[in-house]
């Protein structure tokens, strides 16, 4: 089994809920291939908004972590607004950007997207009261429910994350990320 360090790259600032609904989310689902951070399970980048993250910090970030000589993962969470209908279209124009700094795919395939559409609050809506329409933005949250979110998720993970991403109501943009987290887990597991 691999182990790994995560980097992860966010919308938003320090104290947003996407770096607490992250670190909840790690915390409980405590993966064995994980290695640590100094004090928290992932080191958190805030990034003030999708265009500074894209042009800016995903290329450093990647090119930095490859560098870094033990094994680390990169996870990108952004957004999936209006001009990006799913997590591969906003994928390939990350792809683009790696390919103008001239990083190698095989690098750029080990990068984790996490993508809710238009924001992680209609994740949180799902998770904790079981439905959500992503095609509008679900209404601000507090930590606590972020937490509890992210809890339930990976709760949901451990027991079987395929069974439940089966349901019909599981948002499309869920699914997605779940698959992509996934298949890196699977990787790091051999």
């Amino acid at each position: 089994m691999k182990r790994t360090q995560i980097v992860c790259l966010h919308e938003g600032e320090k104290d947003s809920i996407d770096p607490i609904f992250v670190n909840a989310f790690l915390k409980k689902l405590n993966p064995t291939w994980l290695r640590p951070w100094a004090k928290s399970k992932v080191k958190l980048i805030p990034c003030t908004d999708k265009t500074t993250m894209l042009k800016h910090y995903f290329p450093v970030e990647l090119e930095r972590c490859t560098k870094m000589g033990a094994d680390t993962t990169l996870v990108v969470m952004t957004d999936l607004d209006d001009d990006c209908a799913n997590g591969d279209i906003l994928r390939d124009k990350y792809r683009q950007i790696a390919e103008n700094a001239e990083i190698d795919e095989k690098l750029f395939a080990k990068v984790v997207f996490i993508c809710p559409k238009y924001r992680i609050e209609n994740w949180i809506e799902y998770l904790n009261t079981g439905h959500t329409d992503e095609n509008i933005k679900a209404p601000r949250t507090d930590n606590n429910s972020a937490k509890m979110a992210a809890i339930k998720l990976a709760d949901m993970c451990q027991k079987n994350v395929d069974k439940n991403i089966g349901n019909a109501d599981f948002p499309l943009s869920l699914k997605w990320s779940c698959n992509n987290w996934n298949e890196i887990s699977r990787q790091l597991q051999k």
